[in-house]
């Protein structure tokens, strides 16, 4: 198993829950290990229905997105599912005005976003 340091993950039936540790996601230096442990998900370990859960993020910067972006073309491109879940209002305006809610699959609760998986 993968240590992760900038991760918590949950196996949840064959859907991957990722909390994050870090309550900021700013540091450029911080992202890149958050994205390398989030590609490793994906390249290395296989996941394929991965659900990341933002219930614990206050902030998130434009290279975090950057991140997330990148992640879900991975994913698409083994046909797999990425979904999001818990993100604070103040996050949600951000995913607004860039137009990135079109792009996410994004759910109020981890519970729904996990049901949403098997539709």
């Amino acid at each position: 198993m993968a240590v992760h340091r900038r991760l918590q993950v949950t196996p949840v039936g064959d859907v991957t829950v990722v909390r994050f540790v870090d309550r900021k996601i700013l540091d450029e230096a911080n992202i890149q290990e958050m994205g390398q442990e989030l590609f490793q998900l994906v390249d290395e370990q296989h996941a394929d229905k991965v659900l990341l859960n933002f219930s614990t993020v206050d902030f998130l910067s434009s290279g975090a997105l950057g991140k997330l972006i990148t992640l879900d073309k991975k994913i698409k491109a083994r046909a797999g599912m990425l979904k999001l879940s818990n993100i604070r209002p103040e996050i949600f305006e951000v995913f607004q005005i860039t137009r990135l809610n079109k792009l996410f699959d994004i759910h109020d609760d981890e519970s729904g976003a996990i049901a949403s998986f098997a539709k």
